[in-house]
C-alpha cells in the first residue's frame, strides 16, 4: 500500500515534466488509471493507522515481532475498512450540504495526499519504536528477557502484507458482490437501486449459514479427528502401571488402551512411596490415581459408573483425601498439583480423573463448554452421591480441583457457595475463565475499595483470590473452613478475557494495575478486546508466576485448603523443590 503511493507519486512528478513537452494528458491518464486499480482509500488508510498504532500498544503478555506482525495486519485492515465506510457517508451525506465549500485544485489534492501518506508512514514507525519499549517493560515484569527495537521493527513489514492480503479478500467479496447484483439485474429483475444490497445479503446469509452450520461442523469434525488420532498415541515414558491402586493396570475395569494419551501419562507417572518417604522421612502409601478416558465406558457402564467403580475397586473411599479433577479438553492433568497432595499426605490420597473431548483447552472453549460443564457436574453427583452414603467419621475429605477451563466445568456441579460448602471440604480453582459462573459472582459482589484483580469477598471469610503465596493470607488469619481459593494472575489472559471488552472499560484496567501489567496498557473499544483475544493462544508462552503459568503455586494453594496435621513450612520448600524438578522433567520428555 505504501509502495504504490511512492510510485503514485514518482509518477506525477514526471507527469509535471512531461505536462511542459505536451505529454501532460497521456501521463495523467496514466496516473489516473492506476489510481484506480490500486484504489487506495487515504480516509482508510489513515484509520488503519490509528488501528495500527492501537494494537501495538501493550498487552498482557510479552510479544514477538511475528506474532504481532500477524495481529496488526489484521487490525488495520479493520481499521481501513472503518475509514472507507467513513468517507463514503461523509461524502454521501454531509459533502451535499456544504456547499459553500468548492473542489481543491489537483495539485492541492495530490500534495494532502502525499502528506497523508508520509504522516503514516511516520507515524507507525515512531509507534513500532515506542512499542519495542513497552514491550520490553512486559519482559522485564516477567522475568524475561526482551526483544530489540530493531528486530520489532520487522512488525512493520509483516503488518503491511497481512494487512494487504485481508484487504484483497475484502475487495474480492466486493467484487462477487457486484457480479451478483448483476445476475440479479440481468436474469431476475431486481431494481438497480436494490441489487447490490441483495447481493450482499444473500452472500452475507451463505457465509453466515456455512460458518454457522457447515463449516464450523466440519472443522470441529475435522479437529476431533484430528486430536483422537493424538489420544491414541502414548509417550515412550509413559508405561502401563502393573500396582492395582492405578487405572489401567492389569487389575483395572478402566483398560490401559482406553485411557488417552493424558491419561496414560497420569496413571504412569508421580511419587511412589520410595521416594515420599525420602522427601518426608515417613512411611508413605502407594497413591491411588483413577482415570476414564473418553472410550473407557461403554454400554454396561457410563463413564460416571466406571469412575465410582473404579473409586471402589481401590480402596479410594478409604483414603484421607479423595480429590475431584475436572481435567482440560484433552483430558490433562496438572502433575504439580496432583504429586503436591500426594507428598503432602504421604500418599494417603486417591485422585480421580477424567476425559470429556479430544479437543485441546483454546478449541474445547470454543466448541466443549456445555460439554464440559454437564461432564463435570455429572461426576461430581456421582462421587458425590457414593461418598455422602458412607458414615460421616469414614469418609475422606472431599475436594474438587480445576484448571483453566476444567475450573469452569467444577464449578458447574454446585448451584452457588452455599451448596459448594456443604458438600465438599475444600476447593482449588486455577486461571478460571471470565465467564465462570461463581467466580463472576464473588468478584463482582467483592468488598468495596478492593481491586478486580486481588479482590476480597466478604472479609475473606470463605473464598480468596491469590496471585502468589502471601496473598492467601489476606486479609485476615480468620479464614473458615471448608476454604475455597482462586489462583490467577492479574496478566493471565483466560481470566479476564470477556465480551464486555467489546464496549466497556474493565475494572481491573480502570483500577491500578497488577503487579506484572504494563501501567501503559489502555483500553480501546474493540482493539482491547481482540489484544486479549490474541494472548490467549499466549497464555503460556511465560516464566511461571504469570499469564497462565502458575507452578508451584498449587502447593500453596492445597496448603491453604486442607494442610495435614504435621504440616510444616520446611516440608512445603521440600515438595516445592522436588515437584518443580519432576514438572521440569515433564516438559522435556512428554
Amino acid at each position: 500500500m505504501l509502495d504504490t503511493a511512492r510510485v503514485l507519486t514518482r509518477l506525477r512528478a514526471r507527469g509535471a515534466v512531461y505536462f511542459k513537452h505536451g505529454k501532460g494528458k497521456r501521463v495523467g491518464a496514466v496516473i489516473r488509471r492506476a489510481e484506480e486499480i490500486i484504489d487506495l482509500n487515504h480516509t482508510g488508510l489513515v484509520v488503519a493507522t490509528i488501528f495500527f498504532a492501537w494494537s501495538v500498544t501493550p498487552s498482557l503478555v510479552p510479544r514477538d515481532w511475528l506474532f504481532q506482525g500477524l495481529i496488526s495486519g489484521i487490525n488495520a485492515a479493520l481499521g481501513y475498512g472503518v475509514g472507507c465506510i467513513l468517507q463514503w457517508l461523509f461524502y454521501k451525506w454531509i459533502r451535499p450540504q456544504l456547499t459553500m465549500i468548492g473542489t481543491p485544485p489537483v495539485l492541492v489534492r495530490d500534495l494532502v495526499k502525499i502528506a497523508i501518506v508520509l504522516s503514516c508512514i511516520l507515524f507507525a514507525a515512531y509507534m513500532l519504536v515506542m512499542s519495542a519499549d513497552w514491550q520490553r517493560e512486559i519482559y522485564s515484569l516477567m522475568g524475561m528477557e526482551g526483544t530489540s527495537r530493531a528486530a520489532y521493527l520487522r512488525t512493520g513489514g509483516l503488518s503491511l502484507l497481512v494487512g494487504v492480503i485481508v484487504v484483497a479478500v475484502y475487495r474480492t467479496l466486493r467484487e462477487l458482490v457486484r457480479f451478483i447484483a448483476r445476475q440479479l439485474s440481468r436474469w431476475v429483475k431486481v431494481p438497480p437501486t436494490l441489487a447490490p444490497a441483495t447481493g450482499a445479503l444473500l452472500l452475507t446469509i451463505l457465509i453466515v449459514t456455512l460458518f454457522n452450520g457447515v463449516a464450523t461442523s466440519a472443522f470441529f469434525s475435522v479437529a476431533n479427528s484430528a486430536f483422537s488420532v493424538r489420544n491414541d498415541t502414548k509417550s515412550d515414558f509413559a508405561r502401563q502401571p502393573t500396582l492395582p491402586e492405578r487405572s489401567g493396570s492389569p487389575q483395572s475395569l478402566a483398560k490401559w488402551e482406553t485411557l488417552g494419551f493424558e491419561g496414560r501419562w497420569f496413571v504412569a507417572h508421580g511419587p511412589d512411596p520410595l521416594l515420599i518417604s525420602a522427601l518426608t522421612g515417613k512411611p508413605a502409601r502407594e497413591p491411588i490415581r483413577v482415570y476414564v478416558g473418553l472410550e473407557s465406558g461403554g454400554r454396561e457402564m457410563t463413564q460416571e459408573q466406571l469412575a465410582v467403580a473404579e473409586l471402589e475397586r481401590t480402596g479410594a473411599f478409604d483414603r484421607k483425601v479423595l480429590v475431584i479433577v475436572t481435567t482440560t479438553g484433552t483430558g490433562w492433568v496438572n502433575s504439580m498439583s496432583a504429586a503436591a497432595l500426594e507428598y503432602m499426605y504421604g500418599g494417603d490420597t486417591a485422585i480421580l480423573a477424567s476425559q470429556y473431548s479430544y479437543l485441546p483447552s483454546v478449541l474445547s472453549f470454543l466448541a466443549d463448554r456445555q460439554k464440559v460443564a454437564v461432564a463435570g457436574k455429572k461426576m461430581f453427583d456421582a462421587v458425590y452421591e457414593r461418598w455422602s452414603s458412607r458414615p460421616e467419621n469414614a469418609r475422606p475429605k472431599l475436594l474438587v480441583y480445576g484448571e483453566s477451563l476444567g475450573s469452569q466445568g467444577s464449578e458447574s456441579a454446585f448451584t452457588g457457595l452455599a451448596d459448594l460448602r456443604s458438600k465438599v471440604n475444600g476447593a482449588l480453582w486455577v486461571g478460571p475463565p471470565n465467564s465462570n459462573r461463581l467466580w463472576e459472582q464473588f468478584v463482582s459482589r467483592r468488598d468495596p475499595g478492593t481491586r478486580e484483580v486481588d479482590p476480597i469477598y466478604a472479609d475473606g471469610l470463605v473464598v480468596r483470590f491469590a496471585a502468589q503465596a502471601a496473598d492467601l493470607e489476606k486479609p485476615s488469619p480468620d479464614w473458615r473452613y471448608p476454604r475455597i481459593v482462586y489462583l490467577m494472575h492479574p496478566s493471565d489472559p483466560i481470566v479476564w478475557w470477556s465480551p464486555d471488552l467489546l464496549s466497556s472499560q474493565p475494572d481491573w484496567l480502570s483500577e491500578p494495575r497488577g503487579s506484572d501489567v504494563s501501567s501503559q496498557m489502555r483500553w480501546w473499544p474493540f482493539v482491547t478486546f481482540w489484544q486479549v483475544a490474541a494472548d490467549l493462544t499466549n497464555a503460556q508462552g511465560v516464566s511461571d508466576g504469570h499469564g497462565h503459568r502458575y507452578g508451584s503455586l498449587v502447593l500453596d494453594g492445597w496448603a491453604a485448603i486442607a494442610p495435614p496435621e504435621d504440616w510444616t513450612p520446611e516440608l512445603r520448600e521440600k515438595i516445592r523443590v522436588q515437584i518443580e524438578l519432576a514438572e521440569d522433567f515433564e516438559r522435556v520428555v512428554k
